[in-house]
């Protein structure tokens, strides 16, 4: 088994880091749902301005807020502002990467959606793969 991303937040921005709480991540739920995180899943957060990386588990902000709040000691590792990306991940066997469509969003500096991307791993002859990032389709379009 090989540990492998499953979905990712990239340049998301910081909104608030807030101390005095119980701990975790709170993100908008839309952007969770556009990739595929999940409420308590555990993610890996990389910071781009100071390089921490720490892990913790999501809750739920409100929806459409574009919030990334780090909580409790989380709130130590970064400020506000700070651009991180956020990662998912599962365990597989490396002749599934072929199947795995991990999704991935880009952010402008408000936390609006940039880019939405998928990773595309193809199986080549003699256990060999190719890698290519490709503008994804996954999210549906705004209502007119």
């Amino acid at each position: 088994m090989i540990k492998v991303v499953r979905a990712k937040l990239h340049c998301l921005r910081v909104t608030d880091a807030n101390l005095n709480y119980q701990g975790s991540i709170t993100l908008d739920p839309e952007h969770c749902e556009a990739v595929g995180i999940y409420p308590l899943e555990f993610v890996e957060i990389w910071n781009k301005n100071s390089g921490a990386r720490i892990s913790t588990y999501v809750i739920y902000g409100e929806r459409g807020s574009r919030c990334c709040v780090l909580n409790g000691s989380a709130a130590r590792s970064c400020q506000p502002g700070d651009e991180v990306i956020i990662a998912a991940s599962w365990y597989c066997q490396p002749t599934e990467l072929a199947t795995l469509r991990p999704r991935v969003l880009t952010f402008n500096a408000d936390n609006s959606i940039d880019r939405s991307l998928t990773y595309d791993v193809t199986a080549l002859d003699g256990g060999r793969f190719d890698f290519a990032i490709r503008e994804g389709a996954f999210l549906e379009p705004e209502p007119a």
